[in-house]
Protein backbone atom coordinates (compact mmCIF):
# COMPACT_ATOMS: atom_id res chain seq x y z
CA UNK A 1 0.00 0.00 0.00
CA UNK A 2 2.84 2.31 0.84
CA UNK A 3 4.56 1.61 -2.51
CA UNK A 4 1.41 2.54 -4.46
CA UNK A 5 1.19 5.88 -2.63
CA UNK A 6 4.87 6.65 -3.24
CA UNK A 7 4.54 6.00 -6.99
CA UNK A 8 1.65 8.44 -7.47
CA UNK A 9 3.74 11.65 -7.49
CA UNK A 10 6.05 10.13 -10.12
CA UNK A 11 3.07 9.32 -12.35
CA UNK A 12 1.79 12.87 -11.99
CA UNK A 13 5.19 14.30 -12.85
CA UNK A 14 5.46 12.15 -16.00
CA UNK A 15 1.97 13.29 -17.05
CA UNK A 16 2.90 16.92 -16.50
CA UNK A 17 6.05 16.52 -18.64
CA UNK A 18 3.93 15.04 -21.45
CA UNK A 19 1.49 17.92 -21.31
CA UNK A 20 4.34 20.46 -21.37
CA UNK A 21 5.92 18.71 -24.37
CA UNK A 22 2.64 18.87 -26.30
CA UNK A 23 2.26 22.56 -25.48
CA UNK A 24 5.79 23.29 -26.71
CA UNK A 25 5.08 21.48 -29.97
CA UNK A 26 1.88 23.47 -30.45
CA UNK A 27 3.67 26.76 -29.79
CA UNK A 28 6.51 25.93 -32.18
CA UNK A 29 4.09 24.95 -34.97
CA UNK A 30 2.02 28.10 -34.53
CA UNK A 31 5.13 30.31 -34.45
CA UNK A 32 6.37 28.87 -37.76
CA UNK A 33 2.90 29.06 -39.34
CA UNK A 34 2.38 32.67 -38.20
CA UNK A 35 5.83 33.68 -39.46
CA UNK A 36 5.18 32.19 -42.91
CA UNK A 37 1.71 33.73 -43.10
CA UNK A 38 2.98 37.16 -42.06
CA UNK A 39 6.00 37.11 -44.37
CA UNK A 40 4.35 35.75 -47.52
CA UNK A 41 0.67 36.43 -46.82
CA UNK A 42 -0.43 32.80 -47.22
CA UNK A 43 0.80 29.22 -46.96
CA UNK A 44 0.28 28.35 -43.32
CA UNK A 45 -2.91 26.33 -43.83
CA UNK A 46 -1.15 23.17 -44.99
CA UNK A 47 1.43 23.51 -42.23
CA UNK A 48 -0.57 24.39 -39.12
CA UNK A 49 -3.50 21.98 -39.15
CA UNK A 50 -1.71 18.78 -40.32
CA UNK A 51 1.14 19.28 -37.83
CA UNK A 52 -1.17 20.29 -34.99
CA UNK A 53 -3.22 17.16 -35.68
CA UNK A 54 -0.21 15.07 -34.64
CA UNK A 55 -0.34 16.45 -31.09
CA UNK A 56 -3.95 17.64 -30.71
CA UNK A 57 -7.36 16.22 -31.70
CA UNK A 58 -8.45 17.57 -35.08
CA UNK A 59 -11.54 19.15 -33.50
CA UNK A 60 -9.12 21.29 -31.46
CA UNK A 61 -6.45 21.81 -34.12
CA UNK A 62 -8.73 23.17 -36.86
CA UNK A 63 -10.56 25.84 -34.79
CA UNK A 64 -7.27 26.80 -33.11
CA UNK A 65 -5.66 27.43 -36.50
CA UNK A 66 -8.61 29.58 -37.57
CA UNK A 67 -8.45 31.65 -34.36
CA UNK A 68 -4.75 32.27 -34.97
CA UNK A 69 -5.58 33.17 -38.58
CA UNK A 70 -8.07 35.80 -37.39
CA UNK A 71 -5.43 37.24 -35.05
CA UNK A 72 -2.77 37.47 -37.77
CA UNK A 73 -5.15 38.99 -40.31
CA UNK A 74 -6.46 41.54 -37.79
CA UNK A 75 -2.96 42.74 -36.88
CA UNK A 76 -1.85 43.02 -40.51
CA UNK A 77 -5.00 44.90 -41.53
CA UNK A 78 -4.46 47.39 -38.70
CA UNK A 79 -0.75 47.71 -39.54
CA UNK A 80 -1.05 48.19 -43.30
CA UNK A 81 -4.67 49.08 -44.09
CA UNK A 82 -3.50 51.75 -46.54
CA UNK A 83 -1.89 49.05 -48.69
CA UNK A 84 -5.07 46.99 -49.12
CA UNK A 85 -6.54 46.78 -52.62
CA UNK A 86 -10.12 47.21 -51.44
CA UNK A 87 -11.72 46.66 -54.84
CA UNK A 88 -9.91 43.34 -55.36
CA UNK A 89 -10.64 42.18 -51.82
CA UNK A 90 -14.36 42.93 -52.01
CA UNK A 91 -14.92 41.02 -55.24
CA UNK A 92 -12.72 38.09 -54.20
CA UNK A 93 -14.66 37.68 -50.95
CA UNK A 94 -18.00 37.89 -52.79
CA UNK A 95 -17.07 35.30 -55.41
CA UNK A 96 -15.56 33.07 -52.73
CA UNK A 97 -18.99 32.77 -51.13
CA UNK A 98 -20.23 31.32 -54.43
CA UNK A 99 -17.45 28.73 -54.50
CA UNK A 100 -17.78 27.43 -50.94
CA UNK A 101 -20.88 25.25 -51.63
CA UNK A 102 -19.08 23.66 -54.60
CA UNK A 103 -16.11 22.95 -52.35
CA UNK A 104 -18.34 21.32 -49.80
CA UNK A 105 -19.85 19.19 -52.58
CA UNK A 106 -16.35 18.09 -53.63
CA UNK A 107 -15.59 17.24 -50.01
CA UNK A 108 -18.58 14.92 -49.83
CA UNK A 109 -18.18 13.51 -53.35
CA UNK A 110 -17.01 9.99 -54.08
CA UNK A 111 -13.63 11.18 -55.44
CA UNK A 112 -12.27 13.81 -53.02
CA UNK A 113 -8.68 12.55 -53.26
CA UNK A 114 -8.70 12.67 -57.06
CA UNK A 115 -10.01 16.25 -56.98
CA UNK A 116 -7.35 17.25 -54.43
CA UNK A 117 -4.63 15.65 -56.55
CA UNK A 118 -5.81 17.50 -59.67
CA UNK A 119 -5.78 20.83 -57.84
CA UNK A 120 -2.30 20.05 -56.48
CA UNK A 121 -0.97 19.35 -59.99
CA UNK A 122 -2.44 22.63 -61.30
CA UNK A 123 -0.85 24.65 -58.47
CA UNK A 124 2.53 22.90 -58.93
CA UNK A 125 2.42 23.39 -62.70
CA UNK A 126 1.81 27.12 -62.34
CA UNK A 127 4.62 27.44 -59.78
CA UNK A 128 7.07 25.43 -61.91
CA UNK A 129 6.22 27.39 -65.07
CA UNK A 130 6.69 30.68 -63.22
CA UNK A 131 10.01 29.60 -61.70
CA UNK A 132 11.71 28.10 -64.75
CA UNK A 133 9.75 29.57 -67.65
CA UNK A 134 8.21 32.89 -68.46
CA UNK A 135 6.41 34.89 -65.80
CA UNK A 136 2.62 34.55 -65.93
CA UNK A 137 0.55 37.16 -67.70
CA UNK A 138 0.68 40.58 -66.08
CA UNK A 139 -2.58 42.39 -65.35
CA UNK A 140 -2.33 46.16 -65.40
CA UNK A 141 -5.70 46.50 -63.69
CA UNK A 142 -8.31 44.31 -61.98
CA UNK A 143 -10.27 42.09 -64.29
CA UNK A 144 -13.80 41.26 -63.09
CA UNK A 145 -13.88 37.91 -64.89
CA UNK A 146 -10.55 36.82 -63.41
CA UNK A 147 -11.63 38.04 -59.98
CA UNK A 148 -14.67 35.79 -60.34
CA UNK A 149 -12.56 32.80 -61.45
CA UNK A 150 -9.90 33.11 -58.75
CA UNK A 151 -12.34 34.09 -56.01
CA UNK A 152 -14.59 31.17 -56.92
CA UNK A 153 -11.60 28.76 -56.95
CA UNK A 154 -10.53 30.10 -53.54
CA UNK A 155 -14.03 29.34 -52.26
CA UNK A 156 -13.91 25.83 -53.70
CA UNK A 157 -10.54 25.12 -52.06
CA UNK A 158 -11.68 26.73 -48.83
CA UNK A 159 -14.95 24.82 -48.70
CA UNK A 160 -13.32 21.50 -49.54
CA UNK A 161 -9.97 21.68 -47.78
CA UNK A 162 -9.86 24.91 -45.74
CA UNK A 163 -7.14 26.28 -48.02
CA UNK A 164 -8.19 29.49 -49.80
CA UNK A 165 -4.70 30.91 -50.34
CA UNK A 166 -3.24 29.51 -53.61
CA UNK A 167 -5.76 31.04 -56.08
CA UNK A 168 -5.45 34.40 -54.30
CA UNK A 169 -1.66 34.20 -54.43
CA UNK A 170 -1.74 33.41 -58.15
CA UNK A 171 -4.01 36.40 -58.83
CA UNK A 172 -1.75 38.66 -56.75
CA UNK A 173 1.33 37.61 -58.73
CA UNK A 174 -0.50 38.30 -61.99
CA UNK A 175 -1.37 41.78 -60.70
CA UNK A 176 2.29 42.24 -59.64
CA UNK A 177 1.32 43.50 -56.20
CA UNK A 178 4.30 44.60 -54.14
CA UNK A 179 5.16 42.47 -51.09
CA UNK A 180 3.41 44.82 -48.59
CA UNK A 181 0.32 45.19 -50.83
CA UNK A 182 0.21 41.43 -51.42
CA UNK A 183 0.42 40.71 -47.69
CA UNK A 184 -2.14 43.34 -46.67
CA UNK A 185 -4.68 42.52 -49.40
CA UNK A 186 -4.65 38.80 -48.70
CA UNK A 187 -5.14 39.42 -44.97
CA UNK A 188 -8.08 41.73 -45.71
CA UNK A 189 -9.56 38.75 -47.56
CA UNK A 190 -8.68 36.18 -44.89
CA UNK A 191 -10.13 38.22 -42.01
CA UNK A 192 -13.85 37.97 -42.96
CA UNK A 193 -13.34 34.46 -44.37
CA UNK A 194 -11.78 33.26 -41.10
CA UNK A 195 -14.44 34.97 -38.97
CA UNK A 196 -17.14 33.19 -40.97
CA UNK A 197 -15.27 29.91 -40.55
CA UNK A 198 -14.91 30.40 -36.80
CA UNK A 199 -18.61 31.21 -36.53
CA UNK A 200 -19.29 27.87 -38.19
CA UNK A 201 -17.11 26.06 -35.64
CA UNK A 202 -18.90 27.88 -32.83
CA UNK A 203 -22.35 26.95 -34.18
CA UNK A 204 -21.17 23.34 -34.51
CA UNK A 205 -20.07 23.35 -30.86
CA UNK A 206 -16.37 22.97 -31.75
CA UNK A 207 -15.16 26.12 -29.99
CA UNK A 208 -14.42 24.19 -26.83
CA UNK A 209 -12.35 25.30 -23.78
CA UNK A 210 -9.25 23.46 -25.07
CA UNK A 211 -9.25 25.68 -28.19
CA UNK A 212 -9.33 28.85 -26.08
CA UNK A 213 -6.68 27.43 -23.74
CA UNK A 214 -4.13 26.77 -26.48
CA UNK A 215 -5.01 29.99 -28.28
CA UNK A 216 -4.25 32.12 -25.21
CA UNK A 217 -1.02 30.20 -24.65
CA UNK A 218 -0.01 30.82 -28.27
CA UNK A 219 -0.32 34.61 -28.23
CA UNK A 220 3.16 35.26 -26.75
CA UNK A 221 4.72 33.43 -29.73
CA UNK A 222 2.23 34.32 -32.48
CA UNK A 223 2.41 38.10 -31.93
CA UNK A 224 6.23 38.36 -32.27
CA UNK A 225 6.04 36.08 -35.33
CA UNK A 226 3.58 38.47 -37.01
CA UNK A 227 5.84 41.48 -36.44
CA UNK A 228 8.96 39.57 -37.50
CA UNK A 229 7.14 38.42 -40.62
CA UNK A 230 6.30 42.03 -41.44
CA UNK A 231 9.98 42.98 -41.27
CA UNK A 232 10.87 40.11 -43.62
CA UNK A 233 8.02 40.98 -45.99
CA UNK A 234 9.04 44.63 -46.28
CA UNK A 235 12.61 43.59 -47.13
CA UNK A 236 11.46 41.56 -50.14
CA UNK A 237 11.12 43.43 -53.40
CA UNK A 238 10.00 42.79 -56.96
CA UNK A 239 11.07 39.52 -58.55
CA UNK A 240 12.68 38.27 -55.34
CA UNK A 241 9.33 38.36 -53.54
CA UNK A 242 7.55 36.76 -56.49
CA UNK A 243 10.05 33.87 -56.53
CA UNK A 244 9.35 33.24 -52.84
CA UNK A 245 5.63 33.21 -53.60
CA UNK A 246 6.14 30.73 -56.44
CA UNK A 247 8.27 28.54 -54.15
CA UNK A 248 5.54 28.76 -51.52
CA UNK A 249 2.96 27.66 -54.08
CA UNK A 250 5.19 24.76 -55.13
CA UNK A 251 5.48 23.60 -51.52
CA UNK A 252 1.73 23.97 -50.95
CA UNK A 253 0.98 22.00 -54.12
CA UNK A 254 3.44 19.28 -53.15
CA UNK A 255 1.99 18.90 -49.67
CA UNK A 256 -1.51 18.83 -51.12
CA UNK A 257 -0.48 16.07 -53.54
CA UNK A 258 1.07 14.05 -50.69
CA UNK A 259 -2.16 14.40 -48.74
CA UNK A 260 -4.16 13.21 -51.75
CA UNK A 261 -1.92 10.18 -52.24
CA UNK A 262 -1.69 9.18 -48.59
CA UNK A 263 -5.27 10.12 -47.69
CA UNK A 264 -4.18 12.16 -44.64
CA UNK A 265 -6.22 15.27 -43.85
Amino acid sequence: MQRAVSCQPLILRVSEIAIDAITLQVLLILFIAALIRSALGFGEALIAVPLLAFCLPLKVAAPLAVLVSITIASIVVVQDWKKIHVYSTGWLVLFTLLGIPVGLWFLTSSHPREVKAALAVIIMAFAAYSLVGKAPIELQRDNRILLLIFGFCAGVLGGAYGMNGPPLAIYGTMRRWSAPHFRATLQAYFLPASIIGMAGYWLAGLWIPAVTHYYLLSLPVVLPAVFLGRVINHRLHGDVFLRYVYLGLAVVGSLLLVQAITGRL
